[in-house]
């Protein structure tokens, strides 16, 4: 079992130079593993991730949009809205392997094309598929509420979201010295950003999926 991840940039030609959120995603997937073996860029704004550990997936996808929603270019800040992106994640098995990922088949990549064509109808951002229903529908409800969060997220908030979900061991302190502000400004952004709310949806995420997996 694995989970593969399909999303694509909201609005992207609204966005003048691609460059802006296109050189911050490749480094958050190269960080990941290599480009055509673990995920790929397509159709100018397009992309999928494969997820060895399903486990990790919906905690990749935060972090993807948090990467996403940091950003802050010329650009966006005359536009007065972050870059945002629709993404599902597909559950299931690998039936054919390939060295590039854009020709794999299985039920995983199956699951996660099926939910993403559902995101515009459902008018979500988020979705997850899997073989199993029940866990579907509850975790999909949980996050269409965790999206009025995180489809809000402003640049300060994406930016803190994307430090603390990539070096969890830091401090507030710490992530202050980062941003280069002080500690209870730390704490009110992830007051602002919920982000313990949203590190508890992932342990639960995490908590039912366990239970179902093989």
């Amino acid at each position: 079992m694995l989970a593969i991840i399909t999303g694509d940039i909201i609005d992207s030609r609204k966005v003048a130079n691609q460059q802006d959120w296109l050189l911050p995603l490749e480094s958050l997937l190269n960080s990941w593993g290599q480009k055509n073996d673990t995920w790929e860029i397509f159709r100018g704004d397009s992309f999928q991730v494969e997820v060895a550990d399903p486990l990790d997936a919906l905690h990749k996808s935060i972090l993807i949009k948090a990467t996403l929603k940091s950003i802050k270019s010329p650009d966006q800040k005359k536009r007065n809205a972050p870059i945002d992106v629709r993404m599902s994640i597909g559950i299931g098995e690998k039936e054919q392997d390939s060295d590039s990922i854009g020709t794999r088949m299985g039920s995983a990549y199956l699951n996660s094309g099926e939910a993403f064509e559902l995101l515009r109808s459902k008018n979500q951002n988020l979705m997850v598929k899997s073989p199993w229903l029940d866990f579907d529908k509850e975790m999909n409800l949980m996050l269409k509420l965790a999206l009025i969060v995180m489809d809000n997220w402003s640049g300060n908030s994406g930016e803190i979201m994307k430090i603390a979900l990539e070096k969890p061991h830091l401090k507030q302190a710490e992530i202050g010295e980062i941003l280069g502000i002080e500690q209870n400004s730390v704490s009110a952004r992830f007051q602002r950003a919920y982000y313990s709310e949203m590190l508890e949806l992932n342990d639960l995420y995490k908590e039912k999926l366990e239970r179902l997996l093989p």
